[in-house]
């Protein structure tokens, strides 16, 4: 049984709860916006000041006191305070403030969460499934309060954005992941798990924090790992059938090969290599109403190539192969650079999902090595001459002004995204690529960043984040009751933010929506990926009328609804009679 909540479409919900457990209650508690007669019936007299307000007059008071906080962590940490407190006034806020809050919910001030985490831990939130606690998986998922959960996200903690392992801090992620599930595509938060998977941390500064929250246990590896891993699956799978179970920020060495493990046995998919492939598809797609370059004549450089770098080239590629190229002349159109350097063919410890894109040995014989003998990135850029190039290297300043020069050389409109995360970790600056290219270069980033002055005017810098893509395929993926994630699914997912790209009719105009549309954006990707889960046969055919009226009705707007008493409450049930 659930714990009860206010859904769109309720005129009113009963409950049994009253006084301090009712408010305790972050999705019932209204604050001081419980009507006098509701305090009259749930003995709320006394526990709230006497003014009665409304949700319009709290957002404007939180918002005012956000704003008067010192730094960004700040302002998370009131964030979050306040989600575990009045979850629609939280999402209220978020909705109504989206390009003011999402940096603050998540990129980039999500980093700096991850590694205060235990600072700022109070009220329960999501699963920790520790180690030691691997036999109670099942005893936990029991709990009646998660009867309505249909989207989990799910971490280990070990490769936070470009931070590393943060061990039970990871939490974060699932939770500010979650949260733009519900601002941007309006999935009920009561239908969201956020979960970390605690198996330890090798971050030695965590294990010696008195004040550590997690396991303190060196990072559980191996068969033993993989024990645990498919014990949670199995227990997921057992309690929640038709879930859908996002993997994030996993290390590379686990991120490729649990996906593939898994992607067959439940719905699921990795947001760090299929999300962050679909919003650097779209970024591409659209920068080429601008460029002129076609898809298929691209020179695409990765400057990282772990899974996030190797899901971003194997979606490019059938995109290349989708626009006409052949296969061979598409995967010889991409540059990978690992910490060894360009990856070329003969080099030993290839991963299976590297191993399309290695270059051949005689397409680089004439290129110079550098002293550290491998082909660095200015060598790659000289020689390639790349119209796109691509950082998931979670390494700062790896975009050198040297090799950004160089590609302004070849290429009238360079196409340059850093996409790491968080801020600190991001290849270059914007401002920098400016200056290097003489304004010319057309810039997508992972993390937010302020317009950039050039030549007497702001110049807007796209933000090419997941949330453009992974919010809407999990509401496609409940609408059209979806049982697996197909690859096609993410391709469309792209091709539908890239339709609603500023810079089809305008070529000065951004490469993406503003945020402020992300909602519009998640419904669109939510259509896009439904009728393509239908394509695919993984889910139930239906006319698109259906489908379009099925979206819209999961999109939960935050708002609040009369409450009246439970007439007839059941021993042990507290849900809400619609």
């Amino acid at each position: 049984m659930s714990e009860p909540s206010p859904m769109d479409g309720d005129a009113y919900i009963e409950t049994m709860l009253k006084g301090f457990d009712l408010i305790n209650k972050p999705m019932l508690n209204k604050g001081t916006a419980f009507s006098e007669t509701e305090r009259d019936l749930f003995h709320l007299h006394g526990l709230l000041p006497p003014h009665v307000g409304t949700l319009e007059e709290q957002v404007q008071r939180r918002v005012r006191v956000l704003r008067a906080f010192r730094t960004d962590f700040e302002r998370y940490a009131f964030l979050r305070d306040l989600q575990d407190t009045n979850e629609t006034l939280f999402y209220a806020m978020l909705v109504r403030n989206i390009a003011e809050l999402l940096p603050l919910v998540y990129t980039p001030t999500v980093g700096e969460g991850c590694q205060r985490f235990s600072e700022i831990w109070r009220k329960p939130r999501g699963l920790f499934l520790s180690y030691p606690n691997k036999h109670r998986i099942r005893e936990i998922f029991n709990e009646q309060r998660f009867d309505n959960v249909k989207v989990i996200v799910v971490s280990d903690g070990e490769r936070i954005l470009g931070l590393g392992d943060q061990g039970a801090g990871g939490m974060g992620i699932p939770i500010g992941k979650l949260s733009l599930y519900t601002g941007c595509a309006g999935i009920h938060p009561d239908s969201t798990l956020p979960i970390l998977l605690d198996v330890g941390t090798n971050n030695q500064e965590r294990l010696d924090d008195p004040i550590y929250v997690g396991w303190r246990h060196e990072r559980i590896t191996g068969a033993d790992y993989d024990a645990f891993i498919e014990e949670f699956v199995a227990a997921v799978i057992e309690r929640w059938p038709d879930v859908l179970l996002q993997w994030e920020d996993f290390a590379g060495r686990n991120a490729s090969r649990l996906l593939e493990r898994y992607r067959d046995r439940l719905c699921t998919f990795n947001d760090d290599i299929q999300g962050t492939a679909a919003v650097a598809t779209a970024t591409i797609l659209s920068a080429i109403n601008v460029t002129g370059v076609e898809l298929t004549t691209q020179r695409i450089v990765v400057v990282g190539a772990g899974s996030a770098g190797c899901g971003i080239a194997a979606l490019l590629l059938q995109a290349m192969i989708d626009a006409g190229a052949s296969e061979k002349d598409a995967r010889a159109s991409f540059f990978l650079i690992d910490q060894v350097g360009l990856l070329t063919e003969g080099m030993p410890n290839i991963t299976a999902a590297q191993k399309p894109f290695l270059q051949a040995r005689e397409h680089v014989q004439d290129w110079t090595l550098d002293e550290q003998g491998k082909f660095g990135l200015l060598d790659v850029v000289r020689n390639a001459k790349p119209t796109a190039l691509i950082g998931v290297s979670g390494q700062a300043g790896a975009f050198t002004e040297a090799a950004v020069r160089e590609m302004a050389k070849h290429a009238d409109r360079p196409v340059i995204f850093p996409l790491s995360n968080p801020t600190s970790r991001s290849e270059a600056i914007p401002a920098d690529i400016f200056t290097w290219t003489d304004g010319r270069a057309l810039i997508g980033t992972g993390s937010p960043f302020p317009p950039v002055p050039w030549k007497g005017a702001l110049v807007p810098v796209d933000q090419t984040n997941n949330s453009y893509i992974f919010p809407g395929i999990g509401l496609g993926v409940l609408a059209a009751g979806a049982r697996r994630v197909t690859d096609a699914m993410f391709m469309q997912a792209g091709k539908a933010v890239a339709s609603m790209s500023p810079a089809i009719g305008d070529k000065h105009g951004r490469l993406l929506p503003p945020v402020t549309q992300l909602r519009e954006v998640s419904i669109a990707v939510a259509d896009a990926v439904a009728r393509q889960a239908q394509i695919d046969g993984v889910a139930k055919a239906c006319d698109a009328a259906t489908l379009s009226k099925k979206i819209r009705s999961l999109v939960w707007e935050p708002h609040y609804v009369p409450y009246d008493v439970e007439k007839n409450p059941r021993p042990g049930d507290e849900r809400c009679t619609k």
